[in-house]
């Protein structure tokens, strides 16, 4: 992978409330040397899943409600990675290099360890693709 021009990655998923921009802000936060983060939805919440953004905020002293916003697809960048979250026949559609979904269950309304595991999966998920970005087996050049 040619570390001078980043990937551009985009988590997707319906509502873009939760578990993407969950993702957005621990690729920001561990991964921004190696890619452009990006989420995105078909469709816009008011505002970030409160309990997303208090479990997040505990777990990282990240306070996602003023780093990010609910956004619809049209306004991210054109992506070459696009990493759906779980929402199955609904999930949104973008053009790019490579696709996969994590087939995440949405914690929202659950408790607070719903939260923890699904940012824990989100983190494993987030590990592999980096390495596979490193050692060549996705490729976006």
């Amino acid at each position: 992978m040619d570390q001078s021009v980043k990937p551009k990655v985009a988590f997707i998923c319906v509502h873009n409330s939760c578990r993407s921009q969950i993702a957005e802000a621990i690729a920001t936060l561990k991964y921004s040397d190696i890619m452009e983060a990006y989420s995105a939805g078909t469709e816009k919440k008011d505002q970030i899943n409160p309990d997303a953004v208090r479990i997040f905020k505990a777990r990282y002293d990240i306070d996602m409600s003023t780093t990010q916003s609910s956004k619809t697809l049209d306004l991210i960048p054109t992506v070459d990675i696009v990493v759906t979250m779980g929402c199955n026949v609904d999930c949104p559609w973008l053009p790019c290099k490579h696709r996969e979904d994590w087939n995440l269950d949405d914690p929202s309304g659950k408790s607070d360890a719903a939260f923890e595991y699904t940012i824990d999966q989100i983190e494993l998920k987030m590990k592999d693709l980096m390495r596979r970005l490193k050692d060549k087996e996705i490729e976006v050049d």
